[in-house]
């Protein structure tokens, strides 16, 4: 019906004359703003006749066009044209399609959570996605979308009750409410008051809807962003900000518990907790677990499971959950994948524990466990006292299990919770003794007797029982005796069903029924409570002495550090090992910042250094020795012999020179550094050596080096004076240095000289003596040749046999070695200062002379060197500075995560004193952060 009348409507229109100057922009504004902009339109005057008609005829369109504004409510107007005006009303409402767009459907929900939990596995659990996220968005989507569709139904309701009468026919498509009639001009004056209220109240109600969509659309879009950003961080592999929350007291209490985990000094083991000892399979573990509500630690059917201590800390909260001190992951224990996870995670937590072939370890396990109805306190679980070792444990088993639970109970405020099993004879008992001598008064200790069910059905005498829980059986003594009941030795037994047989065996036991025990001995329930009490009770009595005895502690030791280290800050191990961490990254930078010349003279005697033993005793000596005053047969000689060592040695040699140049570059960056602390130089010296050992330069790099140096081999031509000069320095240098060394060799073989003897009262030995007849000897032959003749030798032997020594032709060539050497390094000398003056001459035969050959041979190699000296620079600044600055990091961060290597390297009474100092301090602010919530809880 509203689409026949819609065409009648339009149809009426194109009829109508009236219409036809009516602008879309008018009709426009007075649906937004309620005024007519056709009241000053011309009006034809053909179909005015007159002016009262033209009046109200105006009157009428004005009417018309408020009506067209009213349709935006539907709820006035009544009839077909209303309906139809309040189809185009819902069309120019925002459209809720955008709903549908920004909230995703359920599909869209399980693949967006499959994404989120896909990524937490990926990072290794670092975050735990609340798989409810999916219920709660769908849950808010179908609340708004039932929301819109009740506004929708309700509008549609109003629509319908005031179209009840049905409508005047029109003949334009505009929205128009009835017409007034011309007789009565009060009502029809009344009718558009009312009419202009209800349009008011309806676009107010329009506005507020849109201002409600618009809020809802922002929080929905602020939503989608979290979510966006918590999808990126998770597949950057970073963990979600984690809100701070307002911790409870005993988590609070477990912190300051924490900080004291493996400090012996003073009073540091003196807080109160609850020491859970025992036998070996006593119970002790199972009791535990009675009182945390879960199987939460391993089972082993004989052997023994507890390897380390554990401190469980028990604490109440909304979900029963479990998660180490050290790890982000929270297992739920109401699924059994989770417990089964966990328990493999204690166990391996304990297999690490006792490396190096220990049975025990006193390193604790921490970890919490949270879930409605716990109540809150600090357990350890020990593990159990041992009789008789076995041959796959260490020897020292035994007594170390002794000596840990001793060092435990021996805590005046600790808590002792003695497990002894029921099924057994006491006699047998390991712990009771132990007990006795740590706890003698019994103001600490509850005794608890395991397995009362095997006890019930065993025992002959049941007068037994009642002895051991009224205490008149052992020797030891405790603040309460408890009988309980912790399984039927199944471990697939859940706690639920553990707890219910348990209550059903007191209640039919002989225990109740004979009236030997009462009811709040019996039960773990009631156990757990009477240990909470005690733990509570012993917190408060003596927290505020322990905060005063670290307040002590502090204050010695801040008077210890300013009569000691005056001028220096509190710096730890980790702010030290940050600040070299920091000096030592900018001095690595600094190795960048090297000018080219100071880097090419480093690497160019670095180079001189590794190569001068070759170039003098495997190039230069042997090709002049096999020469003997043939320059040409020498130039052959030195090309053949310059050639193969650029193709075999000098590329390897050249890249050794280069790390070594860079040791030693480093070692002079932190010796210039003026204000280094020499507390961490250790630290310092150990990371760069660590970083340069792994260092290894660019293979490539052997290959591109060989190449240039065998191109700057072959330039044999010098081109200025300057160059001239400088091999003239390097070949007087490198004979300068090897004669020093021949004559110190000569000097050792023929004693000291006649300065010696006269000034220093120095004598030779008659090894000496005879060597320096034969030198004598050798001498006044003048022999020119680096090998002596057959003759040569005979003759200097017979001459050295008529002075009466006696020598064989090696002893004679032994000693003419060094001394030929010698000769022929002086003759080189005054070879190298003629050619200095040379080079004019050199010029003049356009590099074709054949003097001064030597003096080319060192300017290749020279050359060579340079030319070296330049490419390692370049490799050093473009690749190998970066390296070497990427693997110091690497080595860096690993002794970050090392701290034994960190105790190592960062010693000294100042690094320790630090240390205790920073410790004593966190202690104390959460002891005192504890007891201003303790005090308000009170």
């Amino acid at each position: 019906m509203s689409r026949i009348l819609h065409n009648r409507i339009r149809s009426s229109l194109k009829k109508s004359a009236a219409w036809s100057c009516v602008d879309k922009r008018a009709v426009a504004f007075s649906i937004w703003t309620g005024k007519s902009m056709l009241l000053y339109k011309p009006i034809d005057p053909i179909h005015i006749p007159r002016r009262k008609y033209g009046m109200l005829v105006a009157r009428a369109l004005r009417g018309v066009l408020k009506i067209r504004y009213l349709l935006l409510g539907g709820a006035v107007g009544g009839g077909m044209t209303l309906n139809k005006k309040y189809a185009e009303w819902k069309d120019g409402l925002p459209d809720m399609g955008w709903l549908n767009e920004l909230l995703p459907n359920n599909e869209q929900w399980d693949r967006f959570t499959t994404t989120l939990i896909n990524a937490k596995e990926r990072i290794g659990d670092q975050l735990q996605i609340d798989p409810r996220i999916r219920d709660a968005g769908l849950e808010r989507a179908a609340e708004i979308r039932a929301w819109l569709e009740k506004r929708y139904e309700d509008a549609v309701a109003a629509a319908a009750a005031n179209n009840i009468e049905p409508a005047p026919k029109i003949a334009n498509n505009l929205q128009s409410r009835p017409a007034p009639t011309p007789t009565n001009g009060r009502g029809s004056a009344e009718d558009s008051n009312a009419y202009e209220k209800r349009v008011h109240a309806l676009q107010e109600e329009v506005l507020a809807l849109q201002a409600r969509y618009q809020r809802e659309l922002q929080r929905l879009e602020q939503e989608n962003r979290e979510l966006r950003q918590q999808n990126m961080l998770l597949k950057q592999g970073r963990q979600l900000p984690v809100r701070k929350m307002k911790r409870s007291l005993i988590d609070m209490y477990s912190a300051v518990l924490d900080e004291l985990a493996g400090w012996e000094a003073g009073e540091a083991g003196r807080l109160p907790r609850v020491v859970v000892v025992g036998d070996q399979s006593a119970g002790k573990t199972s009791v535990l677990e009675m009182i945390a509500q879960a199987r939460i630690f391993p089972r082993g059917a004989g052997e023994m499971c507890t390897r380390a201590p554990v401190k469980v800390t028990l604490s109440e909260g909304p979900y029963h959950v479990a998660q180490f001190r050290d790890s982000s992951r929270e297992f739920d224990l109401n699924k059994e994948s989770d417990l089964a996870d966990l328990r493999k995670e204690v166990e391996l937590r304990m297999r690490n524990s006792v490396r190096g072939g220990r049975t025990v370890s006193a390193e604790a396990i921490a970890m919490s466990v949270k879930g409605p109805g716990l109540p809150r306190m600090v357990l350890v679980d020990l593990p159990g006292v041992i009789s008789t070792q076995t041959v796959d444990m260490a020897s020292d088993t035994r007594d170390a299990i002794k000596q840990m639970t001793k060092t435990y109970m021996d805590n005046p405020n600790a808590i002792i919770l003695c497990i002894q099993d029921g099924s057994v004879d006491a006699e047998r008992s390991n712990v009771t003794d132990l007990v006795a001598s740590c706890d003698p008064s019994g103001k600490r200790t509850i005794f608890v007797l395991t397995k009362v069910d095997l006890a019930e059905e065993n025992l002959a005498n049941p007068n037994r029982i009642r002895r051991i829980l009224e205490g008149k059986l052992f020797p030891m003594k405790a603040l309460g005796y408890y009988a309980v009941v912790t399984g039927r030795s199944r471990k697939d037994d859940s706690i639920q069903s553990i707890r219910e047989y348990e209550e059903r065996f007191f209640r039919s036991s002989k225990l109740f029924k004979d009236g030997l025990v009462t009811p709040s001995q019996v039960t773990t329930r009631n156990l757990s409570l009477a240990v909470a009490e005690c733990f509570w009770r012993m917190v408060r009595a003596t927290v505020e002495q322990q905060a005063d005895a670290f307040k002590a502690m502090r204050f010695n030791l801040e008077t210890e550090w300013k009569n000691t280290f005056p001028r220096q800050r509190e710096l730890d191990r980790d702010e030290l090992f940050e600040r070299a961490r920091a000096e030592l990254l900018d001095q690595a930078a600094e190795l960048s910042a090297m000018p080219a010349p100071a880097w090419e003279r480093t690497l160019q005697a670095a180079l001189w250094a590794k190569a001068a033993e070759r170039v003098f005793a495997g190039i230069y000596l042997p090709a002049a020795a096999a020469a003997c005053d043939d320059l040409d047969k020498f130039n052959t000689a030195v090309d053949i012999k310059l050639r193969e060592w650029a193709e075999r040695e000098l590329p390897a040699q050249s890249v050794r020179a280069g790390r070594e140049a860079l040791r030693d570059e480093f070692a002079a960056l932190m010796a210039r550094a003026p204000d280094a602390d020499p507390v961490y130089e250790p630290l310092k010296r150990a990371a760069v050596e660590e970083a340069l050992r792994r260092h290894c330069w660019e293979e490539r790099a052997q290959d591109v080096l060989r190449v240039l140096q065998l191109n700057a081999l072959q330039d044999r031509c010098v081109a200025s004076r300057a160059h001239w000069d400088s091999a003239v320095a390097l070949m007087e240098q490198a004979l300068g240095e090897r004669l020093s060394a021949v004559e110190k060799e000569l000097k050792a073989l023929t004693g000291p000289g006649w300065k010696e003897r006269w000034l220093y009262w120095q004598s030779a030995s008659e090894e000496q003596r005879r060597r320096a007849e034969v030198r004598a000897e050798l001498e006044r032959g003048g022999s020119r040749r680096p090998n002596l003749a057959h003759d040569e030798l005979v003759a200097a032997r017979d001459n050295l046999r008529r002075r009466g020594v006696e020598v064989d032709n090696d002893y004679i060539r032994e000693t003419w070695s060094p001394l030929y050497l010698k000769n022929f390094l002086q003759s080189a000398q005054a070879r190298a200062r003629d050619c200095k003056k040379s080079f004019y001459l050199y010029s003049q035969q356009n590099e074709t002379g054949k003097e001064c050959c030597e003096v080319v041979m060192f300017w290749r190699v020279e050359s060579t060197l340079r030319t070296t000296a330049n490419a390692l620079r370049q490799q050093i600044g473009n690749r190998e500075a970066a390296r070497l600055d990427r693997e110091l990091r690497e080595v860096l961060d690993e002794m970050a995560a090392d701290p034994e290597l960190k105790k190592k390297l960062l010693s000294g009474r100042r690094v320790e004193l630090a240390e205790e100092l920073k410790r004593v301090r966190q202690v104390q602010e959460k002891l005192e952060e504890f007891i201003e919530a303790l005090s308000k809880e009170k």
